[in-house]
């Protein structure tokens, strides 16, 4: 069996990544599946251990990071971390699997750099901060001073864009599918 390959997702908070990613997933000729994250968050509802996420405690994953068993990880707050498993992507690229990673900025081009050619990086943009505003605002989740430090966070994270393998302008989002799903198609069959 032919190992599988390795889809990036990132983009600024409200391009409209996991709606992509979530159109992708409907397409079962991909062959794709989720890479597992590890965290030392405690578990939400009905989330297991090994189905949503691999939970650790915060000692379990400090010595995981010193043992470097992560492609990527993030100390999101003190003692919070989420990362990416070696041992978890290779069991999944070894079953054939094509693996989906829904990151932020550093975390995609971290996994992209360890992986070179048999990853390929999307960058998921809205077609400008004014857009992506309006985006947020209309969700209705945010306060104000949450929907700013967002949109301050998603310049800076712009500014990462052409270290990306693919650049996908969320302007339209059935032709922001279809050009994702083109461009998947075609590496995953190359």
């Amino acid at each position: 069996m032919e190992p599988g390959k390795l889809l990036i997702f990132s983009a600024p908070s409200g391009s409209g990544k996991s709606t992509i990613v979530n159109y992708l997933l409907q397409h079962p000729e991909l062959n794709l599946t989720f890479s597992i994250s590890a965290t030392s968050r405690a578990p939400r509802g009905t989330e297991q251990n090994g189905v949503e996420y691999f939970l650790l405690t915060p000692e379990e994953f400090r010595e995981r990071i010193a043992n470097d068993e992560f492609i990527e990880y993030e100390e999101v707050y003190k003692d919070r971390y989420y990362g990416t498993l070696k041992s978890q992507v290779e069991r999944q690229l070894e079953a054939g699997q094509n693996v989906v990673f829904d990151v932020d900025v550093k975390g995609g081009i971290n996994i992209k750099k360890y992986y070179g050619e048999r990853a390929r990086s999307f960058f998921i943009q809205a077609p400008s901060i004014e857009e992506l505003r309006r985006r947020l605002e209309k969700r209705g989740t945010d306060a104000p001073e949450v929907i700013e430090e967002r949109l301050a966070k998603a310049s800076y994270e712009l500014t990462f864009a052409p270290q990306f393998d693919v650049i996908i302008v969320n302007d339209e989002l059935e032709r922001a599918e279809a050009e994702t799903l083109q461009c998947v198609t075609e590496f995953l069959n190359h």
